[in-house]
């Protein structure tokens, strides 16, 4: 018996009803088929694989809230990244739920966002006739763009619960987990980096809000996350009081940061920078990197400039930006 069929039989015997297992025929299916590996399941495979990936590494450079903060202790869209997984582990163990078809689909969650956070998005799903969402491209990285081309051919749960981590329902609880994760880290880290960028003070979060979840930022996480292990495994929630007091505190960090001046300060020209990129790329498509002019052959060249600049660590846009835009003094 090899080490996978053994944690295979573990999975069957402690995990729950409702749990995704690695044996789920529809759930680990992949678009390529693949020979099973002695000592990893599915689910570690598909973990494995997104840890290793070009697109994973480049989140430490891209935004969460500030734009490229000068500070060692800001999150980045990895760390970020990071404490989803943490997060939607612990839930995951809590409801004996599957960890490695959980820590997946939280890793893989975000590798298609784009540089500057979510004004960057916006940008793009103005211009680019395709439109642009996050959620969705992540699930292109992983399906079209990593490895050249080739993807990274993940199974059907990873890539399900990557699409829905935003706004849908998963096929998977272990899905659903990510979704709530997603919102427990992002409310609550980003209200430490408010503090720290003295764009709020902890007496400025809302009573109601601070009374039922917590006065700081690992009693709230910790209540969060219990309500969700105590809320059951059937409707993968928050219990109906917590629930209220999330989505108010979620409604006022956009109120106070989300759409706040001081932290969107810099967007205005971050949105002439991608602006600018995207242009420059489409009259000029024959200087996109070969990867991008075969995803233009394909398909046209919007799809591949998008492509190209969705990918882009905050720093390396700027460093093109520079060279392409920027006069060089003569030396």
């Amino acid at each position: 018996m090899t080490v996978r069929e053994q944690i295979e039989i573990t999975e069957a015997a402690i995990l729950n009803n409702n749990a995704c297992t690695s044996t789920d025929e529809k759930n680990t299916h992949r678009v390529r088929y693949e020979d099973k590996c002695p000592y990893r399941t599915e689910f570690q495979r598909d973990r494995d694989r997104i840890l290793h990936c070009n697109s994973f590494r480049r989140l430490k450079r891209k935004t969460q809230v500030f734009l490229s903060p000068v500070g060692d202790h800001y999150r980045t869209r990895l760390t970020h990244t990071l404490e989803v997984a943490q997060i939607a582990r612990t839930i995951s163990r809590g409801m004996r739920l599957n960890e490695d078809l959980t820590e997946a689909i939280a890793l893989g969650h975000d590798l298609g966002h784009s540089p500057f956070g979510h004004c960057g998005e916006a940008v793009l799903n103005e211009i680019c006739p395709h439109g642009f969402k996050h959620y969705l491209q992540s699930v292109r990285v992983v399906e079209f763009l990593e490895k050249k081309g080739e993807g990274l051919n993940l199974t059907f749960a990873v890539k399900n619960g990557i699409a829905c981590h935003t706004n849908k329902v998963a096929a998977t609880k272990e899905g659903n987990i990510v979704r709530l994760a997603d919102t427990i880290a992002y409310i609550n880290h980003d209200i430490e980096d408010s503090v720290r960028a003295g764009i709020l003070q902890k007496s400025d979060l809302p009573n109601d809000c601070v009374r039922i979840l917590g006065n700081t930022k690992t009693k709230r996480i910790t209540t969060l996350i219990a309500s969700v292990i105590s809320h059951g495994t059937y409707d993968i929630d928050f219990e109906p009081e917590i629930r209220k007091a999330h989505d108010s505190l979620k409604a006022f960090m956009f109120e106070r940061v989300y759409t706040n001046p001081a932290a969107k300060q810099e967007e205005a020209k971050a949105e002439l920078l991608v602006k600018k990129l995207y242009s420059y790329y489409i009259e000029n498509s024959k200087k996109l990197p070969d990867e991008y002019k075969s995803i233009m052959k394909k398909t046209d060249a919007d799809r591949a400039v998008c492509d190209y600049i969705s990918g882009m660590s905050d720093e390396y846009a700027v460093d093109l930006y520079t060279e392409l835009f920027v006069p060089k003094f003569w030396k």
